[in-house]
């Protein structure tokens, strides 16, 4: 059952690590409509690699925070879970049901919470200077 357990939140959190991440949203100016839109996302990825070569990190957007909710709601679960088993004479038990309670719970509300995922502001702003350099015209992230 221990392996179970540790395996379902693994794989939760290595899924979320997996899914996509923001990117600049293009206004659909004469260049844009010139280079189409296949150009357009070549030049998006050359710009993030440059960000990426020069420090600006991206962040970890929305997944990243569900993935930390997950891991902080089973961390908290593992704690209370422990402190209730001790008391019935069964701490490791205790503690297992609770990382997975809390890993359910922090999964849930990562899902639904309101929070921004937005890149780091480095990080966009070099990725939109790029692209306007390059003659686009960013509208946002998203």
């Amino acid at each position: 059952m221990k392996i179970a357990i540790i395996l379902m939140i693994g794989s939760i959190l290595i899924g979320l690590s997996a899914c996509s991440s923001t990117g600049p949203v293009l206004y659909p100016n004469t260049h844009f409509l010139s280079v189409g839109k296949d150009s357009a996302e070549q030049d998006v990825e050359v710009c993030k690699q440059l960000a990426e070569s020069a420090g600006a990190r991206e962040g970890k957007g929305q997944m990243g925070d569900v993935a930390t909710s997950t891991a902080m709601g089973a961390g908290v679960g593992a704690a209370s879970g422990a402190a209730g088993g001790a008391i019935r004479g069964s701490a490791g038990q205790g503690s297992l049901i609770g990382a997975a309670a809390g890993a359910t719970a922090g999964l849930l509300r990562g899902l639904f919470s309101t929070r921004s995922s937005q890149p780091s502001q480095a990080y966009a702003n070099f990725v939109s200077r790029c692209l306007k350099e390059k003659g686009y015209e960013v509208t946002g992230w998203q």
